[in-house]
């Protein structure tokens, strides 16, 4: 998802110009909240016995459901979400007037998806005034999921003194992180009301995951199809809910993590003294079974 070609950026890219509501697909200033929606209670959805014998009419009614939750979602947003959004507009316009550059070990032309969370953070960071970081959250992997990582743009907010401090999150390819390929109609459907972008509070975005990772289940349970571990709804949460292993404001870490410096240059290996040579003879004289090469210098 990160290292794509210049194509993939410039369709993007030209997308957002086109079409703010289909990009980032919400309407401001709402007085209704994300928990004002009844999503089957704080159950984990990955444990939810499947239901086979659903009929033509509860499978109407389901998907009719889940799409008046995630509108009801969507729809409803702060004003310093819309603040923030707009920020990112802003943002995602200078980077396509003037060109995105990749600064990576192995440059991509045109840029890479890496290289635009950078350039979002620092406009956000130096030009809006945010505190503004790329954040990685990593997890370990345990029965249920694989372990994994990911990148996204996060913001503290901390102008409301009342409620105190408040992330907000901003994923740049949200509707590409749920899609499945040979899912249902009804299932495209209702990912093609996501935006493209997210810019949201994180307790908003954890309604979204549940409703999402829901509707996924039975689209693939529908279509027989296996549900692999990396769609279950403890491995989204992970990606944006869970502990960030690391945080960075500099555009230089805001980079693929195969970047290096200009002046870079490969540590040297470790060479052998013949000071230390008879010792090391000693002591691979101790483990012949194992490989060993010396260099004599």
């Amino acid at each position: 998802m990160d290292r794509q070609n210049s194509d993939d950026i410039m369709r993007f890219l030209d997308g957002m110009a086109s079409s703010d509501d289909v990009l980032f697909g919400f309407l401001d200033e709402g007085n209704q909240s994300p928990e004002d929606f009844n999503l089957n209670g704080g159950s984990d959805i990955d444990d939810v016995a499947d239901n086979n014998n659903c009929n033509s009419e509860e499978n109407k009614v389901f998907w009719q459901e889940q799409e008046q939750l995630l509108q009801g979602t969507l729809y409803r947003t702060s004003s310093i979400e819309t603040k923030i959004r707009q920020a990112t507009k802003e943002a995602l316009k200078q980077v396509k007037s003037k060109g995105l550059h990749c600064f990576c070990r192995r440059p991509v032309a045109g840029g890479c998806r890496s290289c635009l969370r950078g350039e979002i953070s620092r406009h956000l960071r130096d030009v809006a005034g945010y505190d503004c970081v790329i954040s990685k959250s990593k997890w370990r992997s345990s029965q249920d999921i694989p372990a994994g990582e990911h990148e996204y743009i996060e913001i503290v907010d901390r102008s409301g003194s009342k409620k105190g401090e408040m992330r907000v999150v901003i994923e740049l390819s949200f509707r590409a992180e749920f899609e499945i390929a040979k899912g249902g109609e009804e299932y495209k459907r209702l990912i093609s009301r996501l935006p493209e972008v997210y810019v949201g509070k994180t307790d908003r975005l954890r309604s979204l995951i549940k409703i999402l990772c829901i509707a996924g289940k039975k689209c693939l349970r529908d279509n027989k199809m296996h549900m692999g571990p990396w769609r279950k709804h403890k491995y989204m949460q992970a990606k944006w809910l869970g502990t960030c292993d690391d945080r960075s404001n500099s555009l230089e870490s805001a980079v693929s993590e195969t970047t290096e410096p200009e002046n870079w240059v490969p540590r040297a290996k470790p060479r052998v003294s013949m000071l230390n040579y008879d010792g090391l003879l000693g002591s691979l004289s101790t483990g012949m079974s194992r490989h060993a090469a010396v260099t004599v210098v």
